[in-house]
């Protein structure tokens, strides 16, 4: 009987990341418009590479899809830099490039620097997904650090204007995780994107995938002890410090506004708790009180289990004298989220 609820879990966590995942149709057409700014960045800075990164390069795209990131790297950038000019001439002329190469593809186009601390910010006036107000693109020109690894990227809140970063090797760290785990890790990051969205956001996406990769990167695994190890992982790791940026180059992984440490490793906890008491559950052949409790990780995704079913495992658990350990009697869904 644990045999099955098991098979019963895993099935339904493989079902929920394929109803999260983005469809072919929305990531043919964002790659469409990615290539399209691609060719507006190559014939405004000739000879100079391309970088992608974020969800749709990740593989870990979830619907509906809003936006694509993509880069530049500037091939003759002398003068610029931390000890020079700053990136607002060179945003200017990717801006520019952008706006007379798709223009007339997209008449609602806008296209902007004003405001904005990093990159150049795409409005195509379009949506990729039906029923979303619009999709975006984050360009980031950049230029290479030739006395350290990786990039300068802008941050027009500094006075020099630039930041270290290298999301050339983040975008390589995250493929190779899912090439050894045999796509686990793009699973995983679906299912807890979809875990922060209905938890208060209390990490970025990129925060979720740096603390994914030091502890679900190296090996294929069940979809349910990947969600374990990450959310024991990355409740100890928060309490005990801000992430590390994987390629060791840029400063640590700041938390969204609003959170603090404290506030987030809670949540990773709860989160914890409840994979950990699913896995009991599981275990113990209560696939009911398994789902019900994995039900409050990730609502929407894994439907709730009936309170006949619960209680009915939780009276013969009762009767049985097996399992004492386990809550005694079932709990409203999202008891434990925050107020």
């Amino acid at each position: 009987m644990a045999e099955d609820s098991a098979e019963s879990l895993e099935e339904q966590l493989d079902e929920g990341r394929l109803v999260l995942q983005v469809t072919p149709e929305e990531l043919q057409e964002a790659r469409v418009r990615r290539g399209g700014l691609a060719e507006a960045l190559e014939d405004a800075f000739p000879g100079s590479r391309i970088y992608v990164n974020g969800s749709v390069a990740h593989g870990d795209a979830n619907t509906p899809l809003t936006d694509v990131d993509l880069g530049v790297v500037v091939k003759e950038a002398d003068g610029y830099g931390p000890n020079g000019l700053g990136p607002r001439p060179l945003m200017e002329q990717a801006r520019d490039a952008i706006k007379d190469h798709l223009k007339d593809g997209y008449p609602k186009l806008t296209v902007t620097i004003e405001g904005q601390k990093r990159a150049v910010l795409v409005r195509f006036g379009d949506p990729v997904t039906p029923g979303q107000d619009d999709f975006t693109a984050d360009v980031i020109v950049a230029i290479d650090n030739l006395t350290r690894p990786g990039l300068f990227i802008p941050n027009m809140k500094l006075p020099e204007g630039w930041d270290r970063a290298d999301p050339e090797t983040h975008t390589e760290l995250v493929l190779m995780a899912i090439e050894a785990t045999d796509r686990t890790f793009a699973r995983t990051i679906r299912l807890l994107k979809h875990w922060r969205d209905h938890h208060g956001k209390p990490l970025c996406s990129w925060n979720i995938k740096a603390l994914a990769l030091e502890c679900i990167a190296e090996e294929p695994m069940p979809l349910l002890e990947a969600l374990e190890k990450f959310f024991t992982h990355a409740a100890k790791s928060i309490t005990d410090g801000l992430t590390e940026d994987p390629a060791k180059v840029a400063g640590k992984i700041k938390l969204p506004k609003g959170m603090t440490r404290e506030s987030v490793a809670w949540r990773l906890g709860l989160a914890r708790d409840k994979i950990q008491e699913a896995i009991e559950h599981k275990q113990a052949g209560r696939p009911a009180r398994a789902q019900h409790a994995l039900h409050s990780v990730l609502p929407e995704v894994i439907p709730d289990s009936s309170s006949a079913a619960q209680m009915a495992e939780e009276a013969k658990r009762i009767t049985t004298g097996v399992g004492m350990s386990t809550v005694a009697a079932p709990v409203p869904t999202r008891a434990w989220a925050p107020e």
